[in-house]
């Protein structure tokens, strides 16, 4: 039964990838990296919740909470709804600068504001070694879920099963196919996160008996020193990298401002799950204390509350979220190596490359995910704290003038050999996060090098007025 429904689930999804490219087959490398930014609020909306939440939700948050306690949860939730209030008015500039230089990719933009190949090409490889791991470590959580939930697959199956669906997806429909699947996949992930949360407050007698303080010391519930410290740098430094490290592939495909600004007026309400999670998360803390392996706790719940054809629901949430984030970001690895890193490509065949270098990268990952698994872990660490690199360049092209633009490139590579050191030592600074600091670095050598030898003045994209909103204008997912 499980298998039976995680199948047609996964068909269903891919039915959908098909349907949802009907119009736009032969279009160009514009229709295939970003919709030719044509997207509705609505679409953006689901294609960035489609991405922010994967699979790393259902297993990541728990586990988290599972292994850390409350702190852990307080910096999750904090860094996001942070992330929402500086999304509503950083995201815009983000689609404008893209708009004004008919950018698909991030390089573009840097390449294209600061006139500088060699800058698009050092921000092409930061951005490339961050997403290597982050598109192979969903191949890996898949493997995880599924195998916990009692689909039984081994390694190879569950890795070349999941490569071939996600290619799928890309080849037939470009980015319209995360965009739309992601609908399906936020239904079925929704469905599993509370069916599993409700099943726990029953099994439990009430949430009284999940989380409240009989049941919970003031350990697992409570922080300070270092730990509180970690919290609250981690909220602003991941809020901060949320839209200028990775938005690029949910906010290029819009087609205003407004739909920009419309959709994330909305995100929020996606965090409704988190309550579930929390319960799940609380409930293996009695249910099952000596898990060897934390991440398996939400998978462990589910599979001893819920009935086989319920636990298939679960697994099609958990299928669906891998396969589409790994979709998602092969495609944003895809433009990158096409556009430039190989810039020589001609636009009329640079869709057709873009599609071999995805199946390219997604059957490297599945061998380092097979043959590598923990080096690859590793380096998944320092996503974010590499991503963070490009957001000193990010802030000079919408808010600054007279940005040196060899001091963008040399503040990039100081900050990612800073965050390499620092995850090599492991040096702690008393609890401050160390993408902080590498980020701090970075920005030391942007603006220090750029007041003693400032470079030609640059109209800042946020000083000019390409697509404004009206100031009165309500957001709604209609724009």
């Amino acid at each position: 039964m499980l298998i039976a429904i995680v199948a047609v689930v996964m068909a269903g999804s891919i039915g959908l990838a098909v349907w949802a490219g009907r119009s736009t087959r032969g279009g160009g490398i514009s229709e295939f990296l970003v919709g030719g930014r044509s997207f509705p609020a609505w679409l953006v909306y689901f294609l960035a919740v489609g991405e922010v939440y994967s699979i790393g939700t259902m297993i990541g948050f728990p586990s988290g909470i599972y292994a850390h306690g409350a702190s852990y949860g307080i910096w999750f939730l904090g860094y996001i709804l942070l992330a929402y209030s500086l999304g509503y008015f950083l995201a815009p500039l983000v689609w404008r600068a893209a708009k004004r230089y008919d950018a698909m990719t991030v390089p573009d933009v840097f390449g294209r504001h600061f006139g500088s190949r060699r800058l698009e090409l050092i921000t092409c490889v930061t951005m490339l070694i961050a997403l290597v791991p982050w598109g192979q470590y969903q191949f890996i959580g898949l493997q995880v879920v599924l195998s916990n939930l009692g689909l039984r697959l081994d390694p190879v199956q569950s890795v070349v099963l999941a490569g071939i669906v996600a290619f799928i997806y890309i080849a037939v429909s470009g980015v319209r196919s995360p965009a739309f699947v992601s609908i399906l996949k936020d239904l079925f992930m929704l469905l599993g996160v509370v069916l599993v949360g409700v099943a726990v407050v029953i099994a439990a007698g009430g949430t009284a008996k999940v989380s409240g303080p009989e049941v919970l010391s003031a350990a697992q519930t409570t922080m300070g020193g270092s730990e509180l410290t970690f919290a609250m740098t981690t909220i602003l430094f991941q809020s901060i990298v949320f839209y200028l490290g990775f938005g690029g592939a949910y906010v290029f495909p819009a087609r205003s401002e407004r739909a920009v600004k419309s959709s994330t007026v909305w995100m929020p309400m996606y965090m409704l799950i988190y309550p579930f999670l929390v319960l799940a998360a609380y409930y293996g803390v009695r249910a099952h204390p000596d898990l060897d392996n934390p991440n398996t706790v939400f998978m462990v719940t589910a599979k001893g509350l819920l009935p086989d054809w319920l636990l298939g629901l679960v697994a099609a949430g958990a299928a669906l979220s891998g396969v589409l984030v790994l979709a998602a970001t092969a495609l944003t690895i895809g433009g990158m190596v096409c556009r430039n890193l190989a810039p020589n490509v001609p636009a009329a065949a640079q869709r057709r490359w873009t599609v071999v270098a995805v199946a390219s990268f997604l059957v490297l990952a599945a061998v380092l995910t097979l043959v590598a698994s923990t080096l690859m872990l590793t380096i998944l660490n320092l996503t974010y704290n590499l991503l963070a690199q490009v957001v000193p360049g990010w802030l000079a092209i919408l808010f600054v003038r007279r940005v040196r633009t060899a001091a963008v490139a040399a503040g990039m590579v100081a900050g990612v050999l800073t965050a390499i050191a620092l995850y090599v030592t492991g040096a702690t600074f008393g609890g401050f996060n160390a993408g902080l600091v590498s980020l701090g670095v970075n920005l030391a050598v942007v603006v220090a090098w750029s007041l003693m030898k400032p470079d030609v003045a640059r109209t800042p994209v946020a000083h000019s007025a390409e697509d404004a909103p009206d100031a009165e204008a309500v957001p709604s997912l209609s724009a």
